[in-house]
């Protein structure tokens, strides 16, 4: 099988690492052997059966007649959905780690832990030489809602609940307010749903697949649903936020602090104001990084099932984004 792996690595080092995981990985998973490349023209167009992607350069996969598979390396998917030359008819899977998924819940603990705790003030202080001790709350008191139900949304929404923090989990699904429990978490679909549910939310944790649906969903009318001093983790995209929405409600000290991880331009701009806002916590896309290790792995058994004949795992369904 000769399978092309096509992506915007940061540097050689990087992509030597996925070339030797990959490499590793479908010598176990493709006994009849495989051929990884790097670059088109090793051989033939017609003779490239699958690819392997991690934000392919738009145009990366056009003229690939016999390309049965795209297998992304990554789990967002929206910015090679953006690619009008993407063929059509080519199933796509995205990457679904479990690894990756526990990686985020961590980052996702940790924010919502020092929100909850008031850890970001303390931190305030101490640059301030300042020694003020503030009023502690418990966990149970400190309701949280996460938006997005997927694999990345419902492991954050287990890690927050089993560490005593009420958590709803709301996903864009019918238009009429229901809810239904779900491994003891409660989940709510639809607008009417969401708007009660931010009404008694202290910490919003964003983890929304992007879809013209999502896109600048979290605007100033949905900060404005939030209670007085509600915190903001943003660790889906960051075209989910308005930026200057939440600026406003950063400055008018509705939202009481905002942790970052994504941004609508990566790397973000050295002048922006998110880096110098003293309620804002930028981190550089960095929540839970895809394991070359784990992830190459998840890849090589894909293409096995495409050369076996079985199911894909993790079909992209274009129509809904995700």
């Amino acid at each position: 099988m000769n399978i092309l792996l096509a992506g915007s690595f940061d540097d050689a080092a990087e992509l030597d690492a996925w070339v030797h995981a990959l490499n590793a990985a479908l010598a176990q998973a493709l006994p009849g052997g495989h051929r990884l490349l790097t670059a088109r023209g090793e051989v033939p167009d017609d003779h490239i059966t699958a690819a392997i992607v991690a934000n392919p350069p738009p145009g990366s996969l056009q003229g690939l007649p016999k390309l049965c598979l795209i297998q992304s390396l990554w789990a967002g998917v929206d910015r090679l959905l953006a690619d009008a030359t993407l063929p059509a008819g080519v199933p796509i899977a995205r990457m679904v780690d479990p690894m990756m998924n526990e990686a985020m819940a961590e980052t996702a603990l940790w924010a919502v832990l020092a929100l909850h705790r008031g850890f970001f003030t303390y931190a305030r202080h101490q640059a301030a030489g300042r020694w003020q001790p503030h009023a502690q709350r418990r966990a149970d008191e400190v309701p949280v809602l996460v938006l997005g139900a997927g694999q990345m949304g419902g492991t954050v929404a287990r890690r927050l609940a089993a560490n005593g923090y009420p958590v709803t989990v709301w996903r864009r699904q019918g238009a009429s307010a229901t809810s239904q429990a779900l491994d003891g978490l409660t989940v709510r679909q639809g607008t009417e749903a969401l708007h009660h549910a931010l009404a008694g939310t202290q910490v919003l944790v964003n983890l929304l697949p992007l879809t013209p649906e999502t896109r600048g969903l979290i605007d100033a009318a949905l900060l404005a649903r939030l209670p007085r001093g509600a915190g903001l983790v943003n660790l889906a995209r960051g075209a989910h936020v308005v930026d200057a929405d939440l600026l406003a409600a950063l400055d008018a000290g509705h939202i009481g602090h905002a942790v970052l991880d994504v941004f609508t331009t990566e790397p973000l701009p050295a002048d922006h104001r998110y880096w110098q806002h003293p309620q804002v916590t930028v981190l550089p896309h960095a929540a839970a990084q895809t394991d070359a290790r784990t992830a190459a792995a998840i890849a090589a058994a894909n293409l096995a099932a495409l050369d076996q004949g079985r199911p894909i795992a993790n079909e992209v369904v274009r129509a809904a984004g995700y």
